[in-house]
């Protein structure tokens, strides 16, 4: 399909693409750029394997996959570090095999503090909520009382 005509069928499916820097943990001055398929869907990542060798990353484990049409499949794991916009963090990243597409998944996405808004079709920062500790609402329950104390 050429690319106009990918990009008009990617814009009427509402599909979304993103392109990010993909490096090795262990030696981050290399990085490709890669155009992945944003799937808020997929607990993992996917880099095609050729990218990953070029970057010196290993497969550290084996796991399995079901498709969306019930098949199992045994894809490889590695860790790659992602950056996108100036945020980096390091993933979990199926190695792909040929004919498996890009991807960009949630733990990535999550990794990141971003979240797709699948109307504007773009990443967006997410709320991070970080529960204050029992001792700091006690501190603020007595400031509470303290001040009421007061008149």
């Amino acid at each position: 399909m050429c690319p106009e005509r990918r990009n008009a069928y990617n814009a009427f499916m509402g599909l979304t693409h993103v392109s990010v820097k993909v490096g090795n943990p262990a030696n981050g001055r290399q990085t490709e750029e890669v155009r992945c398929l944003v799937d808020s869907g997929a607990i993992y990542s996917l880099v095609p394997r050729p990218v990953l060798r070029r970057l010196g990353i290993r497969a550290h484990s084996t796991r399995e996959f079901v498709l969306a049409n019930g098949d199992v499949i045994r894809r490889r794991l590695a860790t790659a570090t992602f950056e996108y916009t100036g945020l980096r963090g390091d993933s979990m990243v199926i190695v792909g095999e040929p004919g498996d597409d890009p991807l960009l998944g949630a733990t990535t996405l999550e990794g990141f503090g971003l979240v797709l808004d699948p109307f504007r079709r773009e990443l967006r920062p997410m709320q991070l909520p970080l529960k204050p500790s029992r001792i700091k609402q006690e501190i603020k329950r007595q400031k509470k009382i303290d001040y009421l104390l007061t008149f």
